[in-house]
């Protein structure tokens, strides 16, 4: 692969940790229908694979936000990969889960963070955006400042774009919807016919048009 992107993307696809079925259509629990399904736990039965993840954010943090104190896996898809970055990097880990618990000290976030405190979150994939803005919210509300939310991947889609940008909160990922694509046409995992439906699909991915076969 000629980069790092498309590597991770290969990686994805090899492992069917990201599935793509433009004639046969998966229904998210939204109930929208998407080419598209993404499960990124399967990367931790795969040493080499999630290593290359646990470098690949390791990296960018290094790079971008060399100041962190603290690296929040949300839960439950970014834990092992928060703990695998953040031993790379030697500094503390927290997760933080979707709500607050409902019994005991009622936690949201388990580990030790104070207020002040510069936070990298973790995620396995940005969809939407908003279980990833709930765990920066639930950190800010400890007082911590939330420099950004790094995933494996995400499916690029405005409504993440405009949900990060309203938060102030940036994010990154490691491969993307876009990327992920292409790797699969080049290596034969879909057809040209099935690129320009997973195309159409990401244009307006609310719209069930995109199902329509080209001409």
């Amino acid at each position: 692969m000629s980069n790092d992107k498309e590597k991770i993307a290969a990686h994805l696809l090899n492992i069917n940790a990201v599935v793509l079925q433009p004639d046969d259509p998966f229904t998210w629990s939204s109930g929208l229908k998407a080419p598209i399904y993404c499960d990124n736990r399967l990367t931790l039965s795969y040493p080499a694979i999630r290593c290359d993840i646990a470098n690949g954010f390791a990296e960018r943090i290094r790079a971008q936000y060399p100041e962190v104190e603290v690296i929040a896996g949300a839960a439950t898809g970014g834990i092992a990969h928060a703990a695998w970055v953040s031993e790379k990097l030697d500094v503390p880990m927290v997760y933080v889960r979707g709500k607050a618990k409902d019994h005991g000290k009622k936690s949201q976030i388990e580990g030790v963070v104070k207020p002040g405190q510069k936070v990298v979150v973790i995620e396995d994939l940005i969809s939407t955006g908003t279980s990833s803005l709930a765990v920066a919210e639930a950190l800010r509300n400890e007082g911590c400042e939330v420099q950004a939310v790094l995933a494996i991947f995400s499916y690029d889609l405005e409504e993440a774009k405009a949900a990060f940008s309203k938060a102030r909160i940036p994010y990154e990922t490691l491969t993307d919807y876009p990327t992920l694509i292409n790797v699969a046409v080049q290596t034969g995992k879909i057809s040209p016919q099935q690129l320009t439906l997973l195309k159409r699909w990401h244009q307006n991915p609310k719209h069930s048009d995109w199902m329509k076969q080209p001409h």
